[in-house]
């Protein structure tokens, strides 16, 4: 590990685009120390703080949504909205190309229809900004979440201009700056950002458990002790190398390429492997399932206030009182269908992106064929049949680090920022980046036969082979 670290620094190239990626992530973390105009930040912080600790709906959108902005919505600075509106946009034109034949038709068209697509998505995001920030400051002022003096007549003009601006520039700086990293750093820009939101995080969660740790047999009420902290120590390296295993998998089909031969000579004849990941869809599905769950325990919650306020008759108020109480974070039903909502998520991106047709079209076309199978509809039937099962297998991966942070925080009396690294999206969100850091890494590495993570030479200079290796 220390080897492969020195040679990073050996390689000029390499080096310059490490610490590229290094500066930019610093000058992120600048942009949350600008509040916005009119934000009471000391009443935002804790009206966040209460509503994460009571698992309400707000408090929940809170922690959804500072997996993409590194927790800054509890601050409203100008990176209030983060990469989040930018993801969005691309997900949005991401499903629109399997729908649309003119998108399509554009994106086959090579690095002239990307550019393009890439434009429109940034002129969707421009809007997803305006709309997303003008709700978020329409939602803290009527929280009182707003210094006075910015309730009322032309202030509050200059609170909503001001803010939408700053919100909006901030996103368009973030989406800049994820761009950059791209051309000029090493890794996805903006995985990368949302990387670096994520771990920003971590050292809370360090504390709050060095805070709260009391090594004594007979521990204080909302006091971990020893077996707890051992615990969570194991399922962090239990689910991080789940997660691993997820990422990585793969289900290997054999292709045998047809031979042909010209005069004298045989070409093709090769064999290859079409790798399926296991889990194609990513953390989408847990983003997907997770968001749509904020709305039923948001909105049962309001049902179940208004049917008590409103002298309601007895079964509605019993009945809102039941979904209220089943739909709650960590409850049995609460699980099941977000499980549900994993599931069809998963087949749903999956089919989406991954036509069995096209694939089985492609292999006829450059002369491959499964062993066993007559290319054409066999061959796309036994392809669909494939990526089925290994949806399934994939998608159940998915549900159980999806709800293993739920069932801690509820089980061990853990906070929900704690218990978060332990698995859901973020987890899955920063074992992927690093991983492909770290492959991008050692592609650079061994291009220049240098050692990289993955090897096990002693030599900490470029290995030097002879012609028989």
């Amino acid at each position: 590990m220390i080897q492969a670290l020195l040679n990073i620094f050996r390689i000029p190239e390499l080096r310059n685009r490490v610490l590229f990626t290094l500066g930019m992530l610093v000058i992120y973390r600048i942009g949350f120390w600008i509040p916005l105009v009119g934000v009471d930040q000391t009443e935002l912080a804790v009206a966040a703080e209460r509503a994460t600790e009571n698992a309400s709906g707000f408090g929940r959108l809170l922690q959804f949504a500072s997996i993409f902005s590194g927790g800054s919505l509890q601050q409203s600075t100008v990176f209030g909205l983060g990469i989040m509106p930018y993801i969005t946009a691309s997900i949005i034109f991401q499903l629109l190309q399997s729908v649309l034949p003119s998108l399509q038709e554009l994106k086959k068209e090579g690095a002239h229809g990307q550019q393009q697509i890439q434009e429109w998505t940034r002129y969707l995001t421009v809007g997803l900004c305006l709309v997303q920030g003008i709700m978020w400051l329409g939602f803290m002022r009527t929280q009182n979440l707003v210094q006075p003096q910015f309730h009322t007549g032309p202030a509050m003009l200059v609170y909503y201009a001001a803010g939408v601006a700053g919100l909006t520039a901030g996103s368009l700086f973030l989406m800049w700056l994820g761009e950059q990293i791209d051309k000029y750093g090493i890794g996805n820009g903006v995985s990368i950002i949302l990387t670096a939101g994520i771990l920003a995080r971590m050292p809370s969660a360090i504390e709050w458990v060095a805070a709260n740790f009391n090594p004594s047999t007979q521990a204080e009420a909302g006091a971990i002790g020893v077996p707890q902290v051992a615990l969570l120590a194991a399922g962090f390296v239990f689910v991080v190398a789940g997660a691993i295993i997820i990422t990585v998998a793969q289900r290997r089909i054999p292709i045998q390429q047809a031979r042909h031969t010209r005069g004298r000579k045989v070409f093709g004849g090769q064999r290859h492997y079409l790798p399926l990941r296991l889990n194609h869809a990513g953390v989408m599905p847990i983003i997907f399932a997770s968001s749509l769950m904020i709305f039923p325990s948001a909105g049962f919650g309001w049902l179940q206030t208004r049917a008590q306020q409103g002298g309601s008759s007895d079964w509605w108020i019993s009945t809102t009182n039941f979904l209220s109480q089943n739909f709650q974070m960590g409850e049995y039903p609460y699980v099941v269908v977000e499980i549900l909502m994993i599931y069809f998520f998963s087949y749903f991106w999956v089919t989406v992106q991954l036509s069995p047709e096209d694939m089985a079209k492609q292999l006829r076309d450059h002369g491959s064929f499964i062993p066993g199978l007559r290319p054409g509809p066999r061959t796309a039937e036994y392809l669909e049949t494939v990526i089925e099962r290994i949806t399934y297998v994939g998608a159940g991966f998915l549900s159980l680090i999806a709800i293993i942070p739920t069932l801690v925080s509820q089980q061990m009396g853990i906070p929900f920022f704690v218990a978060q690294f332990l698995g859901g999206t973020g987890l899955l969100i920063v074992v992927s980046v690093a991983l492909d850091i770290v492959q991008r890494i050692e592609a650079n590495l061994l291009m220049r036969n240098y050692s990289g993570f993955l090897s096990h030479s002693g030599d900490l200079g470029p290995r030097i082979r002879s012609a028989r290796g």
